[in-house]
C-alpha cells in the first residue's frame, strides 16, 4: 500500500503539470487568435491584378477572386474581335484571382503551423477551417424562361385572357 501523503503529493504534481500544459495551451491559443485576426485584416486588404499580355485588359480582383474592375484599353475594340477579347478577359480575370489567391495563402501559411486546436479539444473549429477565404460570390440563376401561353397577337393577356 502506498502512503497517503506519497499520493497526495504525486496527484498535486500531476495537477500542477496539467495546470502547466492547460496554461501553455491557453497562452499558444490566445497568441493564434490574436494572429489570425491580424491575418484576417491582412487578408481583407489584397487585391490581384493582372494585365493581358497584349495590354488591352486589366483586371483586379478581391481577396475571394470575384472582379471588382476591368479596365479596356481604347484600342481594344479595333485590335481584336469580341470573342478574342472575351476570352482575353477571363483569362486576365482568372489570372489575377490566382494572384490573390497565392497572396492570400502566402498570408495565412505561418497560421496553420503547430497543433490545431480540433486535435486538442474535441469539437473544436479548426483553425484551417477558420483561415479558409470566403467563398466567391455566384449569382442567383436566370429565371426560366417560359413560354407564352397564347402567342397570337390579339392581347389576350391584356385582359386577363378574356376575349
Amino acid at each position: 500500500m502506498t502512503d497517503p501523503a506519497e499520493h497526495r503529493a504525486r496527484l498535486e504534481a500531476r495537477n500542477a503539470a496539467m495546470r502547466e500544459n492547460v496554461a501553455g495551451l491557453l497562452a499558444d491559443l490566445n497568441r493564434r487568435t490574436s494572429e489570425l485576426a491580424d491575418a484576417q485584416g491582412r487578408v481583407a486588404a489584397v487585391t490581384g491584378s493582372a494585365t493581358s499580355p497584349d495590354g488591352l485588359v486589366r483586371a483586379v480582383v478581391n481577396p475571394a477572386g470575384v472582379l471588382t474592375e476591368l479596365t479596356l484599353a481604347p484600342t481594344a475594340f479595333t485590335r481584336s474581335t469580341p470573342e478574342k477579347l472575351a476570352r482575353l478577359v477571363v483569362a486576365t480575370a482568372q489570372a489575377a484571382a490566382g494572384s490573390a489567391r497565392d497572396q492570400v495563402d502566402a498570408l495565412l501559411a505561418p497560421l496553420q503551423a503547430g497543433t490545431d486546436l480540433s486535435s486538442l479539444v474535441e469539437g473544436a473549429p479548426s483553425f484551417a477551417d477558420l483561415l479558409r477565404p470566403p467563398a466567391a460570390a455566384t449569382p442567383p440563376p436566370a429565371a426560366p424562361r417560359h413560354a407564352a401561353e397564347d402567342d397570337d397577337d390579339d392581347f389576350g393577356g391584356v385582359f386577363g385572357g378574356r376575349r
